[in-house]
């Protein structure tokens, strides 16, 4: 009888307590929102070094290991042997900061020239239309009474464009300085991440050593084996996506520059550094790339601005179909479905960032969903192969 069992009786009663204890916990949190909610923000701002932290770690273990992997190789000499980890993360972290910060200080400036040249050009062609309209050209040309009558203020138009222009150009260079306004604002957490990032490289298999060790002491065997396996799962698939991404915008970016050089296109080194820099979101940012470099080349030539897109066009189909095969390859193993959607929700929840890790958060979930699926239909089918025929 159950009420005889000792054992099941004491797990019922810690069900039960528990049960209640979260019941009680949720109506506290559904009447007290606001102390909830502040009490999140609290723990966020708290934590929020740490996390930067480990995303930095995530972020430079990408580079590090390669560049550790090939920083004295075959040498004997222990100072060099203990060297070799603090250069490599030394050099990750100037790469990826590096990378970022050139291509911004090359990109923006450019950019706003560009928005004034354009309405510039825009505003002389302004200028002509207002003179010919006083010059009364219209009767020359056909239906030209009819666009005669029509009433256009071409000065407000003018100031109107003008005021545009300048706001846009100053809203990029301020933009521009209210991120590193932002970032020097965050100073203290964005150093203590670095440094927490720094520690967790330099201790990196020891940390995964005692994280295993924690595990497997307090969480039950099956699950703690699960945990580890979804970390595992969720390294690797980050570890390639980066390595490749970061390779394959590096492919593009050089051919994009290579071929406007070829073409005679202008802004060769800006265009090919920022289609590189944008190929790291996929999907979306080849067009982000492709748009940016449309409206710089226009402010020169509009033909040459066609021809760009042209090429564009031409070498992202090469890429798409032989160059990220060969160096992503399967490895994502994520169909392009939900790599869209992928983006579009990792956009929503954190703008650029979450487009650019969105696509492996999902790959992980979408290849642990597919395991748990496979499990699940093997053991399905052995337990019917078991189940005796003419069984219920």
């Amino acid at each position: 009888m159950f009420f005889h069992d000792k054992r099941k009786r004491d797990l019922l009663g810690k069900w039960l307590i528990g049960v209640v204890a979260v019941c009680i916990l949720f109506y506290l949190a559904m009447g007290n929102l606001n102390i909830l909610g502040k009490s999140v923000l609290w723990v966020v701002n708290l934590l929020l070094p740490l996390v930067l932290g480990a995303f930095f770690a995530l972020v430079f273990n990408v580079p590090m290991g390669f560049i550790e992997r090939h920083l004295f190789p075959h040498t004997k000499r222990e100072r060099l042997q203990r060297l070799r980890r603090p250069l490599a993360i030394l050099l990750s972290i100037l790469l990826v900061f590096g990378i970022f910060i050139g291509v911004a200080f090359l990109v923006i400036p450019q950019l706003a020239g560009a928005i004034k040249l354009l309405s510039s050009q825009v505003l002389e062609s302004i200028d002509h239309l207002s003179q010919l309209e006083t010059e009364a050209f219209w009767a020359s040309i056909p239906f030209g009474d009819t666009i005669s009558r029509i009433e256009i203020d071409w000065v407000a138009m003018q100031s109107k464009l003008e005021a545009w222009a300048l706001n846009t150009g100053s809203n990029l260079m301020d933009g521009a300085l209210n991120a590193a306004g932002s970032v020097a604002g965050t100073t203290v957490d964005t150093f203590i991440g670095l440094v927490f990032a720094i520690y967790i490289l330099a201790n990196k298999e020891t940390l995964k050593r005692q994280g295993s060790r924690l595990i497997h002491a307090w969480i039950p065997q099956r699950a703690g084996n699960g945990l580890l396996h979804v970390a595992t799962v969720c390294s690797r698939i980050f570890r390639s996506f980066v390595a490749g991404q970061v390779t394959e915008a590096f492919i593009l970016g050089s051919l994009c520059f290579i071929g406007m050089l070829l073409l005679g296109l202008p802004y060769a080194a800006m265009i090919g550094a920022l289609v590189g820099v944008s190929a790291l979101i996929p999907i979306v940012g080849a067009f982000v790339g492709m748009f940016v470099g449309i409206f710089m080349i226009l402010t020169v030539s509009p033909l040459k601005a066609l021809i760009f897109a042209v090429f564009l066009l031409v070498l992202q189909q090469v890429e798409g179909n032989l160059i990220y095969p060969k160096v992503v390859g399967s490895k994502m193993n994520l169909p392009g479905l939900w790599v869209l959607a992928a983006i579009t929700i990792g956009g929503e929840l954190a703008g650029p960032i979450g487009m650019l890790l969105g696509v492996p958060a999902f790959s992980a979930l979408y290849t642990l969903l597919k395991e748990a699926t496979a499990a699940r239909e093997t053991a399905l089918a052995a337990k019917e192969e078991d189940t005796p025929e003419g069984t219920a």
